[in-house]
């Protein structure tokens, strides 16, 4: 995930070269580095920093040297991460899942980092074990807005969106509006032509996201004509045809999974 001009972290990296590091933790650097997008792709939290008031996390000095030169089984994670959302990314959800597992069965540690697997499962309809996958990465990451709807959207399946909202994860205030705005809304209950409309005019990521999340509300309430209306508008946004955020391959995926055209 390369640096955009938005952030200037004042903080250097030493005894490792910035190539060493780019190079080392490419397979978690899929997505644009802004808050733009998702930003938590770090398997291994321990150090943390902050850039512009969000918490993020780095390697622990131990790990990076199981990655550099001790722990084959470390490499191989990684590079199973990264084939596994490179699968995702083609629609080849359960090739994904099988990869994120492997990932795990290499190094059990990957398991509490791994949010790209509740999303692989969500997709394949094994929602206990996405919801069990979110609520661990909830516990390392307490300010992650996005798993716990995803956790939300699990659960809604397996309980129904009140049961779901009972049980509802919450974590820290999220740096972007739209993102409150749709937390929000998942937590209270909400409108979501409301909150595509309170963002249609402002940058194209917030109306990708607005797009995205009221699609899955009316999903998780059964509204699968209203779900897709917003899911294709997602697809079809300059936003998510363009940026390599892993989310914009996951509302392509999502459309894939249910048979919606894109005409």
């Amino acid at each position: 995930m390369a640096l955009t001009q938005n952030f200037k972290p004042t903080i250097s990296i030493s005894p490792f070269s910035s190539s060493c590091f780019s190079s080392l933790f490419s397979h978690k650097t899929d997505r644009p580095f802004s808050f733009s997008s998702r930003i938590h792709n770090l398997q291994y939290p321990s150090l943390s920093l902050t850039f512009s008031g969000r918490l993020f996390f780095l390697p622990s000095v131990s790990r990076i040297w199981d990655a550099l030169t001790g722990n084959n089984n470390a490499r191989e994670a990684v590079i199973a991460i990264r084939r596994g959302m490179l699968l995702f990314r083609q629609g080849d959800v359960s090739g994904s899942l099988a990869e994120f597992d492997k990932a795990i069965e290499l190094d059990s540690r990957q398991k509490a980092y791994l949010w790209q697997r509740g999303l692989s499962l969500y997709y394949l309809d094994r929602f206990e074990e996405g919801a069990e996958q979110f609520r661990l990465d909830v516990a390392q990451n307490p300010n992650d807005t996005e798993e716990s709807i995803w956790c939300f959207l699990c659960e809604a399946q397996l309980y129904g969106a009140d049961g779901a909202r009972q049980r509802f994860l919450e974590v820290g205030r999220d740096p972007r509006p739209v993102m409150r705005e749709a937390y929000n809304m998942f937590k209270d209950g909400g409108d979501p032509e409301k909150l595509v409309a309170a963002f249609s005019n402002d940058q194209e990521n917030e109306y990708f996201y607005a797009s995205l999340y009221a699609g899955l509300y009316y999903e998780s309430q059964k509204k699968s004509d209203a779900a897709k209306v917003h899911l294709l508008s997602a697809c079809h946004s300059p936003y998510g045809q363009r940026s390599d955020d892993y989310m914009a391959s996951l509302a392509k995926v999502h459309c894939i999974c249910r048979n919606w055209s894109s005409e």
